[in-house]
């Protein structure tokens, strides 16, 4: 971590939902497949502006030099402590798109605030996933996933520089892509949690290579 001293968790307490900033607590009543009244708990976001269908996004970044054509592409990660697991957590670029805000432009500027680097869109129609959901039996919180290259031959990729807020501590990384699954697997050896997203994306790129779908 960059920061001087490792973060603790101090305490965790009950919180009222009239205290709640970025999620509450819901109870949802529905009738099942057999016309059974049933209850279910769940978690809501209180960010999601008024008009979007999704929370945020999540940037698939992949480092390209057209000056070395022959090496593996890389894919950029983020080290970030979270409080809610009490670990420093393997991610991808992040975060919640702001009022009118396209998906993709969210993620251009989150990937320049959180890394520095100035990255473009995939246009091919692959740059955009379809809506997804992050765990739909706790919580409505959904992203799409954008996916980016960032060409690091532009002068602006020469030196990133990240624009943090003072309560974003976050180092950047990045690994070969193809190599994503054993890179997890070490990462989590040596005690850092393993985001969703990335775990998805590495079981996905080892999936392909097993069973030989390129």
């Amino acid at each position: 971590m960059a920061a001087e001293k490792k973060p603790k968790v101090l305490n965790v307490e009950p919180l009222n939902y009239k205290d709640a900033k970025w999620a509450t607590l819901v109870k949802t009543t529905y009738t099942d497949p057999e016309g059974v009244q049933r209850d279910w708990e769940s978690a809501e976001r209180l960010t999601r502006p008024k008009g979007s269908d999704i929370d945020g996004v999540g940037v698939v970044a992949i480092l390209q030099d057209p000056a070395k054509p022959q090496d593996p592409p890389r894919i950029l990660l983020q080290k970030q402590w979270r409080p809610p697991v009490n670990a420093t957590v393997i991610e991808v670029p992040a975060g919640l798109i702001d009022p009118k805000e396209s998906p993709e432009v969210c993620a251009v500027r989150e990937l320049k605030e959180e890394t520095g680097y100035v990255g473009e869109v995939v246009n091919d129609g692959f740059g955009v996933s379809p809506v997804m959901f992050n765990d739909p039996g706790f919580c409505n919180t959904n992203l799409r996933m954008i996916h980016v290259t960032v060409d690091l031959s532009l002068p602006e990729n020469q030196n990133p520089k990240p624009e943090l807020e003072d309560n974003e501590f976050i180092e950047t990384f990045s690994v070969s892509f193809k190599d994503l699954w054993d890179e997890c697997r070490k990462l989590e050896q040596e005690g850092y949690a393993i985001d969703a997203r990335v775990g998805t994306l590495a079981e996905g790129v080892e999936c392909a290579k097993r069973w030989k779908l390129w």
